[in-house]
Protein backbone atom coordinates (compact mmCIF):
# COMPACT_ATOMS: atom_id res chain seq x y z
CA UNK A 1 0.00 0.00 0.00
CA UNK A 2 3.23 2.20 0.20
CA UNK A 3 3.14 2.78 -3.24
CA UNK A 4 -0.75 3.29 -4.03
CA UNK A 5 -0.41 6.45 -4.00
CA UNK A 6 2.29 7.41 -6.44
CA UNK A 7 0.42 4.34 -8.86
CA UNK A 8 -2.75 6.50 -8.76
CA UNK A 9 -0.75 9.71 -9.13
CA UNK A 10 1.33 8.54 -12.16
CA UNK A 11 -1.21 8.85 -14.72
CA UNK A 12 -1.00 13.01 -14.49
CA UNK A 13 3.30 12.70 -13.46
CA UNK A 14 3.70 11.29 -16.82
CA UNK A 15 1.30 14.08 -18.96
CA UNK A 16 3.52 16.48 -16.94
CA UNK A 17 6.96 15.16 -17.65
CA UNK A 18 5.70 14.84 -21.23
CA UNK A 19 4.34 18.40 -21.53
CA UNK A 20 7.71 19.11 -19.72
CA UNK A 21 9.70 17.12 -22.64
CA UNK A 22 8.48 18.87 -25.77
CA UNK A 23 7.86 22.80 -24.74
CA UNK A 24 8.57 25.09 -25.49
CA UNK A 25 9.32 24.63 -28.59
CA UNK A 26 11.47 27.97 -29.35
CA UNK A 27 14.49 26.97 -27.28
CA UNK A 28 17.32 25.02 -29.32
CA UNK A 29 17.37 21.22 -29.36
CA UNK A 30 20.44 20.45 -28.42
CA UNK A 31 22.02 17.18 -26.73
CA UNK A 32 22.98 19.12 -24.10
CA UNK A 33 19.41 20.36 -23.57
CA UNK A 34 18.03 16.58 -23.94
CA UNK A 35 20.26 15.69 -21.32
CA UNK A 36 19.84 17.97 -18.88
CA UNK A 37 15.40 17.36 -19.65
CA UNK A 38 16.51 13.49 -19.15
CA UNK A 39 18.23 14.11 -16.03
CA UNK A 40 15.58 16.72 -14.76
CA UNK A 41 12.37 14.30 -15.27
CA UNK A 42 14.99 11.10 -13.46
CA UNK A 43 15.40 13.69 -10.67
CA UNK A 44 11.77 14.55 -10.21
CA UNK A 45 10.76 10.91 -10.42
CA UNK A 46 13.30 10.15 -7.84
CA UNK A 47 12.65 12.67 -5.67
CA UNK A 48 8.32 12.45 -6.08
CA UNK A 49 9.09 8.71 -4.74
CA UNK A 50 11.54 9.52 -2.05
CA UNK A 51 8.75 12.34 -0.53
CA UNK A 52 5.85 10.07 -0.77
CA UNK A 53 7.55 7.47 1.06
CA UNK A 54 8.30 9.96 3.65
CA UNK A 55 5.22 11.31 3.99
CA UNK A 56 3.40 7.50 4.18
CA UNK A 57 6.02 6.40 6.82
CA UNK A 58 5.05 10.45 8.66
CA UNK A 59 1.14 9.80 9.08
CA UNK A 60 -0.04 8.91 11.88
CA UNK A 61 -3.33 7.04 11.73
CA UNK A 62 -6.20 7.50 14.29
CA UNK A 63 -6.17 4.89 17.41
CA UNK A 64 -9.38 2.28 17.29
CA UNK A 65 -11.49 2.98 20.43
CA UNK A 66 -14.43 0.90 22.05
CA UNK A 67 -17.11 1.85 18.50
CA UNK A 68 -14.00 0.68 16.19
CA UNK A 69 -11.32 2.43 14.08
CA UNK A 70 -12.09 5.98 13.27
CA UNK A 71 -12.01 7.87 10.21
CA UNK A 72 -9.28 9.36 8.86
CA UNK A 73 -7.09 6.72 7.54
CA UNK A 74 -7.99 8.34 4.09
CA UNK A 75 -4.98 10.39 4.82
CA UNK A 76 -2.31 7.80 4.44
CA UNK A 77 -2.43 7.82 0.70
CA UNK A 78 -3.89 11.79 0.36
CA UNK A 79 -0.66 13.06 1.96
CA UNK A 80 1.81 11.19 -0.07
CA UNK A 81 0.05 11.90 -3.35
CA UNK A 82 0.48 15.68 -2.13
CA UNK A 83 4.00 15.21 -1.47
CA UNK A 84 4.89 13.32 -4.32
CA UNK A 85 3.13 15.43 -6.95
CA UNK A 86 4.79 18.47 -4.49
CA UNK A 87 8.05 17.25 -5.29
CA UNK A 88 7.87 16.66 -8.79
CA UNK A 89 6.22 19.77 -9.56
CA UNK A 90 9.02 21.36 -7.53
CA UNK A 91 11.65 20.04 -9.37
CA UNK A 92 10.50 20.91 -13.19
CA UNK A 93 9.65 23.83 -11.97
CA UNK A 94 13.65 24.90 -11.11
CA UNK A 95 14.43 23.28 -14.20
CA UNK A 96 12.05 24.74 -16.28
CA UNK A 97 13.63 28.37 -15.43
CA UNK A 98 17.30 26.94 -15.07
CA UNK A 99 16.48 25.61 -19.07
CA UNK A 100 15.60 28.75 -19.73
CA UNK A 101 17.95 30.88 -18.35
CA UNK A 102 20.91 28.59 -20.12
CA UNK A 103 19.50 27.82 -23.48
CA UNK A 104 17.34 30.79 -24.03
CA UNK A 105 18.13 32.53 -27.68
CA UNK A 106 20.21 35.43 -27.63
CA UNK A 107 19.97 38.72 -29.73
CA UNK A 108 22.59 39.15 -32.36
Amino acid sequence: MRYLALMLLAPWLIVLGWAYWHYPKTLPRTAARRAFDALALVASVILSIQAALVAYDAVELPAADEFGPKSGAIWQQVVPALYGYGAFVAVLAVALVARHLIWKRRPL
